[in-house]
């Protein structure tokens, strides 16, 4: 069996009550592309009925793949299986939790002649004003230490071409800050604006403060990581 054209990936800790849709949502969109695709759910270790539905719509969407962690590692883990199980060109990640549109993909998709990704860009934001507040805020910052420009580095929803998702080696928090990471493997990347949804159902697993407190962290890391990444480009050979 062929490889498939896209692989949309993902990551669900304890999403029973959205994972339906989402994969539903996902499916309809990609169907009506005409290309080939494959949707890889990663569960992180759910402690509630989220696999259990994961077997429920394996029968009716054959394109789905699941994988199931043995506990909770993490939403940078759940990106990183995601990325080395993924099969297709193009690698699109999308939240569990309903807030991002896949009606955006495919205009996304279509950006992919001009650009190595396609960053999303909530422009109506459909969260609480202290999370806005601290996202604008974190995003300076990130922008400000990292030297670049990301407008909206929070933002789960992207496509970008498998072979620079393959490349970047992720560790905890990490995802975070994957336009810096895919940028220093030389990925063009470009952003547009994207639908924002509120969380019809469920609840957040991340409060304003402990994503504050462990990005200051990982930003220093990263920071480090641009500081000593190797690149060069081989002139001759003899």
């Amino acid at each position: 069996m062929p490889d498939p054209k896209v692989s949309v990936i993902i990551p669900a800790y304890n999403e029973e009550e959205c994972i339906e849709d989402c994969v539903d949502e996902v499916c309809e969109v990609l169907s009506r592309l005409g290309d080939t695709y494959e949707v890889i759910v990663v569960d992180d270790g759910s402690t509630d009925s989220t696999f259990e539905h994961l077997r429920t719509l394996k029968a009716r969407h054959p394109q789905l793949r699941a994988i199931r962690f043995e506990r909770n590692c993490g939403e940078t883990a759940g990106w990183d299986a995601g990325f080395k199980h993924a099969r297709g060109e193009f690698v699109v990640t999308v939240d569990a939790d309903l807030q991002n549109d896949p009606a955006d993909i495919p205009r996304m998709l279509a950006l992919m002649n001009e650009w190595d990704g396609v960053g999303g860009v909530r422009a109506v934001r459909n969260d609480s004003l202290l999370r806005r507040i601290s996202s604008r805020i974190a995003n300076w910052v990130r922008n400000k230490l990292t030297h670049e420009n990301v407008q909206d580095v929070g933002c789960s929803l992207r496509v970008v071409r498998a072979e620079y998702v393959k490349r970047v080696k992720l560790f905890k928090g990490m995802h975070r800050f994957m336009p810096t990471l895919l940028a220093l493997e030389g990925c063009r990347i470009t952003e547009i604006p994207v639908n924002h949804r509120p969380r019809p159902r469920g609840q957040s697993k991340y409060g304003v403060w402990n994503r504050l407190f462990r990005g200051l962290h990982d930003l220093f890391a990263v920071r480090w990581m641009i500081s000593r990444h190797i690149d060069y480009k081989i002139k001759q050979e003899l």
